[in-house]
């Protein structure tokens, strides 16, 4: 059995100590700005270079994909670095399991609603796989995310747990019936 098929091994995090928590909580106060601050530099220097050699770029497909390729490793590296920071709402609520169900219960009821939602036409359709971040559960383990889900009709997906649980909405696994032209 996979491990993300047994989702009785996923308790909830350990609570963290208050010193830690209000060490980070000050850390991220001071570092949030300047690391929105770097981002927003480095995505403003890419978009130049982008328009610099959009020339090159519409000759050489290559080109394009590499410097894609550069550009989303370097923003993901950067906002990947804000991972240890501690928000407001983690610091008031660390170890109150009430809230944290409350906040799972929210969260996958948010991405029901978004799932089962009929397709309108011209627009985008709804969405069938979600990610749901450690952050919403660290309270109460992925094992009451995964209850919550399956009983709203979500299946699981391979997945770190200490990192986020991914979800499949069921109902988008039936094929619809096509039309012959």
């Amino acid at each position: 059995m996979l491990e993300y098929e047994d989702p009785a091994a996923w308790g909830p995090e350990p609570v963290r100590p208050n010193w830690q928590l209000r060490l980070r909580f000050v850390a991220t106060v001071v570092c949030f700005p300047v690391l929105c601050a770097v981002g927003l530099a480095i995505l403003l220097a890419f978009i130049a270079v982008a328009l610099l050699t959009e020339v090159i770029a519409m000759f050489s497909a290559r080109y394009e994909r590499g410097f894609d390729e550069v550009m989303d490793s370097a923003l993901t590296r950067i906002a990947g670095l804000g991972s240890w920071f501690v928000t407001w709402p983690e610091l008031r609520h660390e170890g109150d399991t009430e809230y944290y169900r409350a906040r799972v219960d929210t969260t996958v009821a948010h991405w029901t609603a978004l799932a089962s939602a009929p397709p309108e036409p011209k627009k985008a359709k709804p969405p069938v796989e979600c990610e749901i971040s450690v952050s919403v559960y660290r309270g109460v383990g992925g094992r009451y995310v995964a209850e919550v889900a399956l009983a709203q009709g979500w299946e699981l997906r391979p997945t770190d747990v200490r990192k986020e649980v991914r979800l499949w909405w069921t109902a988008a696994s039936h094929v619809d019936q096509v039309h012959p032209s």
